[in-house]
């Protein structure tokens, strides 16, 4: 299966990483994510891909970012993944097959939760390359995206389903409000959203 090549990109950045929570998170994650867009050319298609479940609090990062995009209503960009039609590790080989029958270079962008350090949770992450989804919980799964977010909603290193199934809802969603809030602005910002979207 061919995984969508990254050639032809600008020089990578080093990764961003911010506190959802803090006040200027959402700016910067819109210059950092409609810097890169500006750089995909009009006629290639934007796809975001979110990852992840709803039957664990902490994995809906993903189908949550989705469902909040979709309800804008938007058709200038392609969602898969959301809460009503999740993408997760059982599907998402034939996810992304279907992607490549469909669209000719589509320039993707990957979403998803992961775990990381106790001072590091509640911080939203953005850099260049595929994300790893499953790296977490150790599954092999195959790589995705042109460019990558990733929040961190818990702590990682130890029973990482129990963790993930036990993370405060209460984060996932802020966390989710303000990626899908960053992606609609920073493709308006890029002029690949019309504004009446």
């Amino acid at each position: 299966m061919k995984l969508f090549p990254f050639s032809g990109e600008p020089k990578k950045q080093p990764v961003l990483k911010v506190p959802y929570s803090d006040r200027d998170t959402v700016e910067s994650l819109v210059r950092r994510l409609s810097a890169a867009f500006k750089e995909v050319p009009q006629q290639q298609p934007i796809l975001i891909i979110c990852i992840g479940t709803d039957r664990s609090t902490g994995d809906a990062l993903g189908p949550l970012v989705g469902s909040k995009l979709q309800k804008q209503a938007c058709t200038d960009f392609h969602i898969f993944g959301t809460l009503d039609e999740p993408v997760h590790a059982m599907n998402l080989r034939e996810t992304l097959d279907k992607i490549e029958r469909r669209f000719k270079n589509p320039y993707i962008v990957g979403v998803d939760a992961c775990l990381g350090q106790v001072s590091s949770v509640g911080c939203i992450q953005v850099g260049d390359g595929p994300l790893k989804p499953g790296a977490g919980v150790s599954k092999e799964l195959p790589p995705v995206g042109n460019i990558h977010i990733t929040g961190i909603v818990n702590v990682g290193g130890f029973m990482e389903y129990f963790v993930l199934q036990n993370t405060r809802l209460s984060l996932v969603m802020n966390m989710a409000d303000t990626i899908s809030r960053s992606l609609h602005l920073s493709l308006l910002s890029a002029n690949r959203l019309t504004a009446s979207s």
